[in-house]
């Protein structure tokens, strides 16, 4: 197709009224997309200065979308993709691509810009070697903007990458480092530079902060080139920014060229210093480095530092993101003697006269607190805007300084911080310094961690807060009532020796939850967790919760933050049961403002989404609710209908960010419903699909509600055929476990799901035992985890006691018996160097597999020689050894753990006053020492007992205490009685076949056998008085109430 009938069509699809005129030209364009030289087409079009720029921009879009979709055949379908572009055509693109990208107009040239960036990221060095000669060249005629522009680019690939993958930028700094100092130099003697010189040099600087970012190329330790490099930096640093053509607008005149030139220049000074410039960080090898930088340029750059913050003293004007910059260079300096002797005489200056005016409300502060309060709050909890903000910096400065230099500068400070606020409080009202007030104030929120630790100042906050703080709750000016909400919610959680003070304050912060201000009422709620956290007496806050809540939606219903939810999630856990009224309306609320996020969420294209974080707190929200309401199961029925749009939307695709928190509801709600609604029922095909196409990294958390649904809806499970969820389970779980791709440890969880299966299923589902066993043997033989393999024989000793005949008959029809008992016995017979067993070392492991040999003991001679009953018959007995010894050892600890909880309960106050004592003895700190010996020893009987790890433990596994995870049908059968009841049942069936079993055991075997016989007799009765017990409480317990 020629390029007037494509430029036809590429207008069509994008501006023609008639909507089947778009239609049909946009099927054109699919069809056309992959037909040879279209691409090239595409962009002769969007270089074409004398075709319609409505049509280049559409064909540089078409362009772009192509080649990131094409370009390069990573990710799926290699084979395919590479036919997408002929190579011919992605040699023409390259070739023409690097002549056009800085020709076109600044809005085209973005477009170009990321094919470029596809395709330098996709082919260089190797399929594009001669894209270095071409900047080399270029740098040294007139396209020295081009070559600049693709430096960049191909710097900016190399920016993150670790020592093996960044060989190529040896030998870029090799050939075009030389050539940028000679352009740099060049470019600084220039008279009166205008703003293109200004875009140049910016380039360069991003070029080699790209190339120094994660580390120094060798070329730059030759000392005369990094000086005549530094000399630049530092003459770039220090002189002021041309005054002629600065944009009077705030936001033009921050990312004004020459501003942001200054920028990259003293972010590159700093990186060189934090990264490569103190020598107590660097290897031996890069030392002497280190200390030159410190000797010739650390202390330079910190003069030039503290004379560009002078300005804005003198009323002179810098950027927010420079001064942040400059702050933190000074901040990093206060360690370091040699430059904090450099700061000292400028000190007072500088933390007095520029870093504490920072701190303080200000114009801007009161512009955007007036126009738009919403944007006021997103910048104060938004993290990203910390990173660059003035103010954080200067928080920051003061804390580094009285953390490192407290000593000569806390006191000092903190007199300082008085001053204000007596001089705040003797000024009449009309001339009160609100704004120096709130800097002071914000100085002891930030400083709270050093002065609730340190003399005199930690005896005297409380009597601070009462005089200074809390008397701002009513201010007149609403930022100093926001402020006081927030320095009360860093301290809510002193020690307040009048009760009334705490009271009085949380009160304050409650009320403030309903301030006209939009700000003071976000700060509040803030201020509210904390002081939640702190109450000790729930009685201060249960009066006003229904109140509080309240207010506490009304606000969520303004602001998206996620902060937020937290302070709700706070309340929900510490009360407990008692939020079961509320439950259903919490959940309403929270559920309401889940979609609203997800909607903002959806309609924003901001990587900083707000909107998205609140929605995961929502769900975490509801979570928590769920968790505090377990005991009353008709609440559940109640909230499904809020709660079931949001699983079955988020349960697919669209809910990728949100995934694990959904997954966490849908386990709640299949765990303490009364039962399991078909609504809820219905998610199980959403969780299928998702877990076969893309969710295997939430394979662990999927097993909860799976589990749910077949252990408390097994009738469904058995019956169902629409869907058929017996089939569908297989079917993904084959899909899975027969995939090669798939590591070990992404299938921990299908052979657990499996064994739900057969546990709950008893007897009910022959048909299965053959197919999962198939596969279980399939990827058992393929295996390398220990823990997978345990996982996996646990499965065949699962269906041994579903069924043993039967699955011994599939394991003799396989071929494959004597394999798979030769592994499990393997397996259990292997120990460490300490004694302990490598495999089967949860509770639960030697349980199932107990209970799956045990049921191999009562087959008939015919099904199970005597050779095989004998070797069965002794590994048995080791392992209910085991077993015993292992229960044991839990008794031992829990009952340590209990005395422990008593003995707490009784010396925690006494620990508290002595842990409150500055001076201890010698003697307090031996039996400190003791006590510490005490815990140690107590964790490792814990380790001993539940994990079984040791020093010589090279293949543990993280989910070998996770028993009490999850119910199971086994949970009632008791090993032992089991095994002796068997052998009771050989005995009587085959007298003859017991005699024989018994004669083989030598004396020891049977001394075991004879204690576990005596062992499950006390079982019998134990389990018996359980019971008792049981129906005894069953009927006395009450129903509990909403």
């Amino acid at each position: 197709m020629d390029l007037p009938s494509l430029a036809l069509i590429l207008r069509a699809a994008a501006l023609s009224p008639n909507p089947d005129e778009r239609k049909a030209s946009e099927q054109q364009l699919n069809q056309l997309q992959h037909t040879p030289q279209h691409l090239v087409r595409l962009l002769q079009i969007a270089v074409d200065g004398n075709c319609d720029m409505a049509v280049r921009q559409i064909a540089s879009i078409q362009f772009k979308n192509f080649i990131a979709k094409h370009w390069s055949p990573e990710g799926s379908g290699a084979g395919e993709q590479q036919q997408r572009i002929l190579q011919s055509d992605k040699e023409l693109v390259r070739d023409n691509i690097l002549v056009y990208v800085t020709q076109v107009p600044t809005l085209l040239r973005s477009q170009l810009g990321e094919c470029l960036k596809t395709i330098i990221y996709a082919d260089y060095p190797e399929q594009w070697p001669r894209l270095l000669d071409w900047v080399n060249y270029n740098l040294q005629n007139q396209q020295i903007y081009g070559a600049l522009f693709v430096l960049r680019i191909l710097s900016r690939k190399y920016e993150f990458k670790s020592d093996e993958e960044r060989t190529p930028v040896t030998r870029i700094v090799e050939e075009t480092f030389p050539l940028l100092l000679n352009i740099f130099n060049g470019l600084i003697q220039i008279e009166n530079p205008s703003l293109e010189i200004a875009e140049l040099m910016k380039l360069i600087c991003k070029i080699f902060w790209s190339s120094i970012y994660l580390d120094l190329p060798k070329r730059l330790y030759d000392i005369n080139l990094f000086n005549a490099w530094m000399v630049l930096f530092l003459s770039v640093s220090e002189r002021p920014v041309p005054v002629e053509g600065q944009p009077m607008d705030p936001e033009l005149r921050k990312s004004w060229g020459w501003w942001k030139v200054k920028k990259w220049t003293v972010q590159i000074l700093n990186r060189l210093y934090s990264r490569f410039g103190d020598p107590k960080l660097q290897t031996p090898e890069c030392k002497p480095f280190a200390q030159m930088f410190q000797k010739s340029y650390a202390g330079r750059i910190l003069e030039g530092y503290l004379n560009l913050l002078n300005t804005i003293r003198v009323g002179g004007y810098l950027p927010d993101r420079i001064i942040n910059l400059l702050l933190k260079y000074i901040s990093n300096s206060i360690s370091m003697k040699s430059m904090y002797n450099l700061l000292l005489p400028r000190l007072d200056v500088l933390l007095y006269e520029i870093v504490f005016p920072l701190m303080c409300f200000n114009d801007s502060d009161q512009k955007l607190w007036e126009e738009d309060p919403h944007e006021y709050v997103r910048k104060g909890y938004n993290i990203i805007e910390d990173l660059y903000s003035p103010r954080t910096a200067s928080m920051d400065f003061v804390n580094e300084l009285v953390q490192k230099r407290g000593k000569e500068n806390l006191p000092k400070f903190v007199q300082f911080v008085v001053g204000i606020f007596r001089s705040y409080d003797e000024a009449p009202a009309e001339h009160k310094p609100y704004r120096r007030k709130d800097g002071a104030m914000l100085a002891v929120g930030a400083l709270y961690d050093k002065l609730k630790q340190t003399d005199p100042y930690k005896s005297e906050l409380e009597h601070m807060l009462v005089q200074h703080i809390f008397p701002e709750f009513n201010s007149p000016a609403g930022h100093l009532r926001a402020k006081a909400a927030w320095v009360a919610g860093q301290y809510a959680y002193i020690n307040f020796s009048d009760q009334n003070n705490f009271r009085k304050a949380l009160h304050s912060v409650v009320a403030g939850m309903r301030d006209p201000d939009l700000p003071v009422r976000v700060d509040s709620v803030f201020a509210l967790r904390s002081f939640v956290e702190a109450c000790e007496d729930l009685n201060e806050i249960r009066p006003i919760l229904p109140q509080l809540l309240d207010e506490f939606f009304k606000l969520m219903n303004e602001v998206e933050n996620e902060d937020l939810v937290f302070t709700l999630e706070t309340i929900v856990d510490k009360f407990g049961e008692e939020m079961a009224p509320y439950a259903f309306g919490l959940c309403q609320n929270l559920a309401a403002a889940f979609w609203r996020c997800l909607n903002t969420s959806e309609a924003s294209d901001d990587s900083d989404d707000m909107g998205a974080l609140a929605a995961v707190g929502c769900l975490r929200a509801i979570s928590t609710i769920l968790e505090s309401v377990s005991s009353l199961p008709q609440l559940f029925v109640e909230i499904e209908p809020t709660i079931l749009p949001i699983l079955q939307k988020m349960l697919t695709s669209d809910g990728q960010d949100v995934f694990e928190e959904v997954l966490e509801i849908a386990s709640y709600m299949t765990f303490y419903s009364p039962n399991i609604s078909l609504g809820i029922w219905g998610l199980w095909p959403l969780i299928v699909e998702a877990l076969n196409d893309w969710a295997i990294d939430y394979f662990p958390n999927i097993l909860a509600p799976m589990d749910n649904f077949i252990s408390r809806g097994t009738a469904r499970f058995l019956t169902c055929k629409e869907p058929d969820y017996q089939q569908s389970l297989y079917n993904v779980l084959s899909t899975l476990m027969t995939d090669r791709n798939i590591e070990d440890s992404e299938i921990e969880a299908a052979p657990k799901l499996i064994e739900v299966v057969f546990q709950n299923c008893k007897g009910q589902v022959d048909q299965w035992v053959e197919p999962y066993l198939r596969l279980t043997i399939d990827r058992l033989q393929r295996a390398e985890t220990s823990y997978l393999k345990s996982l996996l024989i646990q499965v065949v000793a699962n269906m041994l006691y579903y069924n043993p005949g039967l699955t011994l008959g599939v394991l003799h029809n396989t071929g494959l018996a004597s394999t798979v008992f030769d592994i499990w016995f393997q397996m259990l017979q292997q120990k460490k160097k300490s004694g302990l067993p490598v495999n089967f070392k949860r509770e639960h492991d030697k349980k199932v597999c107990c209970l799956g040999l045990t049921s191999l003991l009562a087959l008939p001679g015919g099904q199970f020689p005597d050779e095989a009953l004998q070797r069965v018959f002794r590994a048995t007995l080791d392992l209910l050894v085991a077993y015993k010894n292992q229960l044991a050892e839990a008794a031992k600890v829990t009952e340590i753990d209990y005395e422990d909880e008593m003995n707490g309960l009784e010396t925690d106050e006494d620990e508290d006053d002595d842990g409150s004592d500055g001076e201890m003895g010698m003697d307090d700190t031996e039996d400190g020492d003791e006590a510490e010996s005490m815990k140690l020893q107590k964790l490792a009987a814990q380790a001993k007992s539940f994990r079984y790890v040791d020093e010589d433990d090279d293949d543990s596994y993280d989910d070998f205490s996770d028993d009490d995870v999850f119910q199971s049908p086994i949970d009632e059968v008791d090993a032992f009685v089991f095994f002796v009841d068997a052998i009771r049942v050989m005995q009587a069936s085959d007298a003859q076949r017991f005699q024989n079993l018994n004669q083989s055991l030598d004396f020891t075997y049977q001394a075991i056998a004879n204690g576990i016989a005596q062992h499950a007799e006390v079982r019998r009765v134990e389990i018996e008085k359980e019971k008792q017990k049981k129906a005894a409480e069953v009927a006395v317990t009450p129903v509990p109430a909403i």
